[in-house]
């Protein structure tokens, strides 16, 4: 089921709900930068999660390029985050909404949801970051090739992998505002159920970021997997089989541990 509502900018958001007969379990999964709710990873995390008995909750961010309105110029990680919140708060009075919840996302949208549970702990049972950004520092120096002209322009211009012929624009204020965080202390904050998943080839968000955060978290139930061979967006049919294989695993683990 599709619908939408207006977040605090006045952008409308669309919103996709899975599946329509709603469950007693509850996630909400939020795509990276430049993302949308039907790239291939963020369907695969959905289905983990629909054949575990959850009803999913994803949405199109409104500084990307999917359905919501809005443009990636104006994409920040604060943007993200007040995204992710503008949908819990919309979803807490629809019916279907249940506390506690599980939080997944990719990327920037894996920020988002570490953030909303430093945030609001007790709102949440599990949280689920792939290819997790973790530190601004970190990707200012992935980016330092780039960073010279990115500031100079003011802009830095990218083609979608995931949606072809499609030119992202992404202004430098975005830099500017993900150098502000550093999620990798956060983790010392988390003790609820936390699943790790990146790949060996994973650049933009690498391993030995995920592994600090890993080693930092409270949590006594903890999983860190590397998806080998794969980039930090997953496309390739294997790795997506091996991602919804770990992640139907956890989410079993943490409901039985629940009960």
């Amino acid at each position: 089921m599709k619908t939408s509502f207006t977040n605090r900018k006045g952008k409308r958001l669309v919103v996709q709900i899975d599946p329509e007969k709603f469950t007693d379990n509850l996630v909400f999964i939020a795509h990276g930068l430049g993302g949308f709710k039907e790239q291939p990873h963020i369907q695969i995390i959905t289905e983990a999660f629909l054949e575990n008995n959850f009803t999913a909750i994803r949405w199109d961010m409104s500084s990307s390029i999917g359905e919501s309105e809005g443009s990636i110029e104006n994409a920040t990680l604060t943007d993200y985050y007040e995204d992710l919140e503008d949908v819990i708060s919309w979803a807490e009075r629809q019916i279907w909404y249940i506390e506690p919840f599980m939080l997944s996302g990719h990327s920037i949208g894996s920020a988002s949801i570490i953030m909303f549970v430093t945030k609001h702990p007790n709102k949440v049972k599990g949280l689920a970051p792939i290819s997790a950004f973790l530190s601004g520092r970190s990707y200012f120096e992935f980016k330092k090739n780039e960073v010279g002209e990115w500031k100079k322009k003011g802009f830095m211009l990218e083609a979608s992998t995931s949606k072809p012929g499609v030119v992202k624009k992404l202004s430098w204020n975005f830099m500017e505002d993900i150098l502000k965080y550093n999620f990798v202390d956060d983790a010392e904050k988390l003790t609820l159920p936390v699943l790790l998943i990146v790949g060996s080839e994973d650049q933009g968000t690498p391993y030995k970021d995920q592994k600090k955060f890993f080693d930092n978290l409270a949590s006594k139930q903890k999983e860190l997997h590397v998806i080998k061979g794969a980039p930090q967006t997953f496309y390739n049919q294997e790795h997506l089989v091996k991602i919804k294989e770990i992640m139907k695993k956890w989410i079993k683990k943490v409901e039985e541990a629940k009960g």
